[in-house]
C-alpha cells in the first residue's frame, strides 16, 4: 500500500463522523517531506471549529496511523473569529 492509500485509510475511520456534518477531507498532494497536505470539504471548510476538528481528529488519525508521515497541513481551515464563517446545520 503507498502513502496515499494509508493516508486515505486513515481519513476513512474519521469521515463518518465529517460527514454526519455535511463535510468530507480531500488529500490535495504529499510532499517529498512527508507532509500531507488537505483540503477541508463541505461545512467543514467554512466551520469556525474546523481547527478543532482538523487538530483533534483528522490530523491525529493520520499521524497515529500512518508514522512515516511527519505533518499534515491543511491548506484552507477557517478562523475561529472569521465572520463569514458557518456552522454544520445540525449545531445550530
Amino acid at each position: 500500500m503507498d502513502l496515499v492509500e494509508e493516508v486515505e485509510k486513515a481519513l476513512n475511520t474519521i469521515r463518518p463522523y465529517l460527514e454526519a456534518d455535511g463535510g468530507n477531507v480531500s488529500v490535495e498532494e504529499i510532499t517529498p517531506e512527508k507532509v500531507v497536505r488537505l483540503k477541508l470539504l463541505g461545512s467543514c471548510g467554512s466551520c469556525p471549529m474546523s481547527i478543532t476538528t482538523f487538530k483533534a481528529g483528522i490530523e491525529q488519525a493520520i499521524m497515529k496511523a500512518v508514522p512515516e508521515i511527519t505533518g499534515v497541513e491543511a491548506i484552507n481551515l477557517t478562523d475561529i473569529d472569521d465572520p463569514n464563517a458557518v456552522l454544520p446545520f445540525n449545531m445550530r
